[in-house]
């Protein structure tokens, strides 16, 4: 079982259950999902640049990104439908747990002038954010990578608002900017 799994039912739901009154433990918010997704713009025409993102993709998650197509064609970006134009893992479960303990413990602190993430949520208690590098995860071989990508990770939990979204993260040990 992952540490961080172990530390939410031992330490965030008691504080979480205290701070706002939950009566039941199933109130309190958890992690549903970790969403990482690679657009990658130009380099979609590149067969290479779509088998370097997904095998980074695969190298961080530990399983296999679905490579994601373009709905309808855009001239002004010589976008056909159809073409290929990113990858995306879902993580849930252990795995979830585990990325982003890495995430939060290992890459985070790699992160060049790092001052904490914005305290900003998108309204329903989940937290987006982008990493303009993937070379800042220990697993990716900095020596190997092709072309730098960016990567973006969606944090989905059940809290109900900003405010709860916000302590869970918090005590979830996400490092946001001090206020």
């Amino acid at each position: 079982m992952p540490r961080l799994l172990d530390h939410y039912r031992e330490a965030v739901v008691p504080k979480m259950m205290e701070r706002f009154k939950y009566r039941n433990r199933m109130e309190v918010p958890r992690l549903v999902k970790i969403v990482l997704n690679m657009g990658l713009g130009e380099g979609s025409r590149e067969k290479d640049v779509i088998e370097d993102a997904v095998g980074q993709l695969t190298m961080l998650s530990g399983q296999r990104p679905v490579v994601t197509r373009a709905r309808t064609s855009i001239a002004a970006f010589k976008l056909r439908a159809g073409m290929q134009v990113g990858a995306k893992v879902t993580l849930r479960g252990p795995r979830m747990y585990e990325f982003l303990e890495r995430l939060v413990s290992v890459a985070m602190p790699r992160i060049r002038d790092f001052r904490g993430l914005s305290r900003t949520l998108d309204g329903r208690g989940n937290y987006n954010m982008g990493l303009t590098e993937t070379t800042v995860f220990p697993e990716v071989n900095a020596d190997k990578v092709k072309r730098v990508q960016g990567l973006d990770v969606t944090l989905v939990s059940t809290a109900a608002s900003d405010e709860e979204g916000l302590e869970f993260f918090e005590l979830m040990g996400v490092p946001f900017k001090r206020t």
